[in-house]
């Protein structure tokens, strides 16, 4: 049989250009690959598995004899296009939010329910927002040991979690502030010397960080916040976990990490917690803080497992376990497991 024929929809943008990248990295299982983006991008050249790919323009020629096509735009554009892609014969693996909390699309991360690809009423498969993902590949083989009850969580969010424009703004701010040592000081000087290049964010983020990301909703929480908590109760199968998030944007430019307050339905202690871990897939324990060894983002860009560390059982519950995971927005939080849920497919269409 021949080897599927793959579309990347969103191939010029920062989550494309680390999916072109992971093609050319990893066991290569697609036939043809079709790079595609807006109209403006149509003509560009894209490096991909040592080939040099034209971008195509995003139509609906363009998924014809295409078996998987991989979403990487805004939910908007997802929305409309999934649907286009899936007529034309494509199972669509969507990266936005358009379609995670449909129940008739499943919300897939393959270290944890890669059984559920195939129930794919509507042709679409979700993948889960950054934050969430690198959480829950850490969260999940602690909930199978112990039984997961409750999420406390407060996230450290990379600025390229807004985009490219995320990262350029924190740049421009960090070079506008360089070299003064009164700045954050005294109240005020930061703003006066960031000016009004706040970019994607309501605050400077430049020698400060920011209790918030996303868009307001009801009763104060933020997108970001309720995200975190519908997707970890989908993709673990409990509708009725509680959690709670707090979403802080932090001058980093690449590599989301969550303080993780676990509260479990049995007793835990931290070595059989570090021992799940080290045995669990898409995880690396980072954990000697006499060392000083800790996740963090810096040492995880660029790399696809979860980091986590500082384990600890909680002082006041023996239920309760603390932990600080790292992971890279970009990679596992986007590009990566989109990725590895398409590798799922191809699996399948193998064995057809």
């Amino acid at each position: 049989m021949p080897m599927p024929t793959l579309a990347v929809v969103g191939a010029t943008g920062a989550v494309g250009a680390v999916m072109c990248d992971l093609l050319s990295s990893r066991r290569n299982v697609w036939g043809e690959i079709r790079v595609v983006a807006s109209a403006r991008s149509a003509g560009r050249k894209v490096q991909c598995r040592g080939e040099e790919l034209t971008v195509q323009a995003l139509r609906p020629e363009v998924f014809d004899g295409v078996d998987v096509a991989m979403f990487d735009v805004p939910d908007e554009i997802s929305a409309e296009w999934a649907p286009v892609a899936v007529s034309r014969g494509a199972v669509a693996v969507d990266n936005s939010g358009a379609f995670r909390m449909d129940r008739d699309v499943p919300l897939v991360v393959p270290e944890i329910n890669p059984e559920q690809v195939r129930n794919r009423p509507k042709g679409i498969i979700a993948n889960a927002n950054c934050t969430t993902l690198a959480m829950i590949v850490a969260v999940a083989p602690l909930h199978r040991e112990y039984g997961l009850r409750e999420l406390v969580l407060a996230s450290y969010q990379a600025v390229s979690g807004a985009g490219q424009v995320g990262v350029d703004t924190l740049h421009d701010q960090l070079a506008k502030i360089a070299g003064d040592r009164v700045l954050g000081s005294r109240p005020g000087n930061v703003r006066q010397a960031v000016g009004d290049d706040l970019g994607p964010f309501p605050a400077p983020l430049a020698l400060n960080v920011v209790p918030w990301a996303g868009s307001l909703k009801e009763a104060g929480w933020s997108s970001e916040e309720l995200k975190v908590r519908n997707e970890s109760r989908k993709i673990l199968g409990l509708p009725d976990l509680k959690v709670s998030a707090t979403c802080v944007r932090v001058p980093v430019v690449t590599g989301h990490s969550v303080a993780v307050h676990a509260v479990f339905g049995t007793e835990v202690d931290a070595e059989g917690a570090r021992e799940a871990l080290r045995n669990a897939p898409g995880v690396i324990l980072v954990d000697d803080p006499a060392a000083g060894e800790f996740p963090m983002p810096i040492d995880a860009v660029g790399t696809d497992p979860s980091w986590v560390g500082r384990l600890r059982r909680s002082m006041d519950d023996p239920r309760a376990l603390d932990l600080f995971v790292t992971g890279d927005n970009l990679r596992k939080g986007a590009a990566l497991n989109t990725a590895q849920i398409a590798e799922l497919l191809a699996a399948e269409l193998a064995s057809r």
